[in-house]
């Protein structure tokens, strides 16, 4: 009985290590209480099939983890919670021949990161040339939220600047390899 119960929880962590495999690409701290990590993730199947890359046509998953921090949040704000209506978009260029790959990232959700924006991508050469890539994090439309008095007062009229980050020497292959 003692061998089974060891076997599950070895399978079940094994398990859980695959499932969260992740290449953390860079994770910044955005003023006021976010937290950005972005990932190349494990491809996966993402529906609908009409808005996201088929997983057989995908090397990637390109996410933008994007959450109130734990600490230092502005009053009332969910620690850990998922910052909605962002435009978020990802430049990647391989660092031998130029080519680029350019994406809108869109919200998912899963059961491993809950609410994220990613993408599914094909690389613009092969799994283990060397990238440069770069997030762009842009605020809301001033069509999709709207701010109250207490915001504006304390915080401005946008929830966030916008933001570019670049990050060079990224490495796919061993993520890109992976599955699920």
């Amino acid at each position: 009985m003692k061998k089974l119960l060891l076997i599950f929880i070895l399978n079940s962590s094994l398990l859980s290590n695959l499932l969260s495999q992740e290449l953390i690409i860079g994770k910044e701290i955005i003023k006021p209480g976010i937290v950005a990590i972005f990932e190349g993730a494990i491809k996966d199947m993402v529906f609908p099939l009409s808005n996201n890359l088929k997983e057989n046509e995908t090397n990637v998953h390109i996410e933008a983890r994007v959450n109130w921090n734990n600490k230092n949040t502005p009053k009332g704000s969910p620690a850990g919670g998922f910052i909605p209506y962002l435009v978020i978009n990802c430049l990647i260029k391989n660092q031998s021949s130029n080519l680029k790959t350019f994406i809108d990232l869109i919200p998912h959700i899963n059961l491993i990161d809950n609410f994220h924006y990613a993408r599914n991508i094909s690389l613009p050469g092969k799994i283990n040339d060397l990238y440069t890539v770069e997030f762009a994090i842009n605020p809301p439309s001033r069509y999709s939220l709207s701010f109250h008095k207490d915001w504006i007062e304390k915080y401005n009229k946008a929830l966030i600047k916008p933001m570019k980050y670049v990050y060079r020497d990224i490495n796919f292959k061993q993520i890109a390899e992976a599955s699920r």
